[in-house]
């Protein structure tokens, strides 16, 4: 690694992000380019569309962005099942715990840890020949911590955060470490991030008010707020960090 160059710069990489339609993916992917990469996104929206859970598709995918590129430096394991707060095709997701559909938590794991599970399988022998790599696994704030249920605060029914979200997650930090020991030696770096929630117009205000109470800066994460811990983790800025969860949660998991 040159110390005299920019240690943020991407100039020169491929990167893979999944979930790349999404609120948060759209901003990730802006902040990859902005660095200098060029970056493939794996979702089931959009011209190209990619089914993550679908081992023969993402197999295909990864092969099509190896022959199109000649490399792969950077996979991002965004896509996740979250249910927003408000949507009414969602309403499920905020089951009590002894309700919740087991359809829908097979569903969750498939796409949340399954997804993730299939996206490195294919990277990974790519970047162990390359002897390089990042890869990112985005988790949450709830991979460390509960969620505090009392934020929806809804008198007329009760809702709580997805069970299947919050397993999924935490165990993602599990995934990280071993696939991190498994790579190591081959240089690729495996990390993970768990971000706080964001705010949108979306949510209620009242639950945007009693959510940021929770936060030590006050407040909700604004979108483009994580765009600098994804270039951080994809960059050489990182070159020496593998195994970790980087929590950017404005202080939440810390009271």
């Amino acid at each position: 690694m040159d110390t005299k160059a920019n240690l943020f710069s991407l100039e020169g990489k491929v990167a893979i992000l999944t979930g790349g339609a999404g609120l948060l993916g759209t901003q990730y992917a802006e902040a990859l380019r902005a660095a200098g990469a060029t970056v493939v996104i794996w979702d089931k929206a959009g011209p190209e569309p990619v089914d993550i859970t679908d081992e023969a598709q993402v197999r295909r995918a990864a092969e099509t962005a190896v022959q199109k590129y000649g490399r792969v430096d950077i996979l991002v394991n965004n896509a996740a099942m979250a249910a927003p707060l408000g949507n009414a095709d969602a309403d499920k997701q905020f089951a009590p715990y002894e309700e919740y559909p087991l359809e829908l938590w097979e569903q969750e794991l498939k796409v949340n840890l399954t997804g993730a599970m299939l996206c490195t399988k294919a990277v990974a022998p790519v970047m162990m020949r390359q002897k390089s790599g990042s890869i990112i696994n985005v988790a949450s704030e709830v991979s460390v911590i509960a969620h505090d249920h009392r934020i929806y605060n809804d008198p007329k029914e009760r809702k709580f955060k997805s069970i299947a979200y919050v397993t999924t997650k935490a165990a993602l930090l599990g995934f990280t470490r071993q696939w991190a020991a498994r790579l190591g030696a081959y240089g690729v770096r495996v990390n993970a991030f768990s971000p706080t929630g964001v705010r949108t117009d979306a949510q209620p205000a009242d639950f945007a008010e009693r959510y940021a109470q929770t936060i030590m800066l006050g407040r909700m994460a604004r979108p483009e707020e994580y765009n600098g811990v994804i270039v951080f983790l994809a960059s050489d800025a990182s070159a020496f960090m593998t195994g970790h969860n980087l929590i950017a949660d404005g202080g939440k998991s810390a009271w």
